[in-house]
């Protein structure tokens, strides 16, 4: 099961966790700007209810989640929505895969709901950045209640075996991890995204959902005679019978 812990809706209303949540809103935002369709999915709860759902643009939202809170429409375990196969046109994932027990278990159910050429945007942290160096040195307590830190370089992998083709990847967060006020900066987002951006908070990938149609080959019914190393195919009786008539003819 998955939940947003106490511990860690705690650590989203400070400096640091708020700014992380900002920068989040604004990469989710850009990135659903070209997300259309019926219904866009979030599952798991990562900040206040409507923060990523109002930038859908899909004609309707639902916020997802294994324990009843704000904002929260339907209750199932994200390894085993109570949606129909191929029903959603857009799934989002904010850190869901970090605080599940079975990531691919997870990612497994995101593919078997969505739709075809249906997008699946996530959300997750740096291992490889500053922020995974505090998770180390704090023997992984930090932020408290996540579980891991996935790499990007996994998901992607991941997600290729499940047959998606990956379509946008973008850093986020460069604010010190040890900040204890902190807001996000403009100025710093895109400094860090040009210069250091293997140094960043987190990571947003957007993947589709690839359906693949096979067209089976045309087989050659007309059977060709075959030359082997200068040989012609051997004629049959019936072939040989007629040229020994026309011969003594």
């Amino acid at each position: 099961m998955t939940h947003a812990p106490r511990e860690i809706r705690d650590w989203l209303q400070t400096p640091l966790g708020a700014a992380l949540c900002e920068s989040e809103q604004a990469v989710v935002a850009d990135s659903l700007e070209q997300v259309v369709g019926l219904q866009l999915l979030q599952v798991g709860t990562w900040g206040a209810p409507e923060s990523f759902l109002e930038h859908a643009r899909t004609t309707r939202r639902m916020l997802v989640d294994s324990l009843p809170g704000p904002g929260v429409a339907m209750r199932c375990d994200p390894s085993q929505l109570g949606v129909a196969p191929g029903s959603v046109d857009a799934l989002l994932l904010p850190h869901t895969l970090e605080l599940h027990s079975q990531p691919h278990e997870v990612l497994r159910e995101a593919a078997r709901v969505l739709a075809g050429e249906g997008r699946l945007v996530v959300l997750g942290f740096n291992p490889h950045g500053l922020w995974g160096v505090r998770r180390a040195a704090s023997r992984g307590r930090f932020p408290g209640g996540v579980q891991r830190f996935i790499s990007e370089g996994r998901l992607r992998d991941w997600l290729a075996l499940l047959g998606f083709e990956m379509e946008l990847s973008r850093r986020y967060g460069y604010l010190l991890p040890f900040a204890r006020t902190a807001g996000r900066d403009g100025r710093l987002e895109a400094f860090g995204a040009r210069y250091w951006p293997r140094l960043s908070a987190g990571y947003l990938i957007v993947a589709r959902k690839r359906v693949y149609t096979f067209t089976p080959a045309k087989l050659a019914w007309t059977r060709k005679r075959a030359v082997v190393g200068g040989l012609v195919e051997p004629m049959s009786r019936r072939s040989v019978a007629a040229n020994n008539d026309r011969s003594a003819a």
